[in-house]
């Protein structure tokens, strides 16, 4: 996982709409980028439900800027999207490297059983690229508030 205070790992991946996003060029606006296991499942959902109730908040009032990214592909994240309107882009990492650059791809507990997957985690990047936040094991209840609330405090 990258240490907080230094620069947060830069990517560029494909967004659900079949433009390319990269974190650079995103700069002057702090960026929220949250890592889920798969589109339109229980948990997924209910986060990416509390990152979309918020993001009006946090685009209008806070200019940040929301990224979902998992290994699902682009018609996967369309139909994410368009079912439960989704207001911030969904990103494709299907080699999985961006994951890993930010820990979000390991070992984890499912069922009863070790397995390697997908790691529920959510990283707050200010406007000048800096990894301010980490949340690497995120329990989806209460999770964007704290989020939100994180963004609040950033110097503006």
């Amino acid at each position: 996982m990258p240490a907080v205070g230094l620069p947060a790992p830069d990517f560029t991946l494909p967004a659900d709409d079949g433009t390319l996003v990269t974190l650079s060029a995103l700069r002057g606006r702090p960026v929220v980028v949250y890592f889920y296991p798969r589109d339109d499942t229980p948990g997924c959902t209910v986060e990416a439900c509390d990152f979309r109730d918020r993001n009006d908040a946090w685009a209008r009032q806070l200019g940040a800027i929301v990224l979902g990214i998992s290994a699902d592909g682009a018609p996967a994240h369309q139909r994410f999207r368009k079912k439960y309107g989704l207001n911030f882009p969904l990103l494709t990492d299907a080699t999985k490297d961006v994951m890993r650059a930010y820990g979000a791809f390991g070992r984890k507990v499912m069922y009863g059983k070790e397995i390697e997957g997908i790691l529920r985690s959510t990283f707050l990047v200010d406007s000048a690229g800096i990894l301010v936040r980490a949340w690497p094991k995120v329990a989806v209840k209460g999770h964007a508030d704290e989020v939100l609330a994180a963004l609040r405090q950033l110097p503006r």
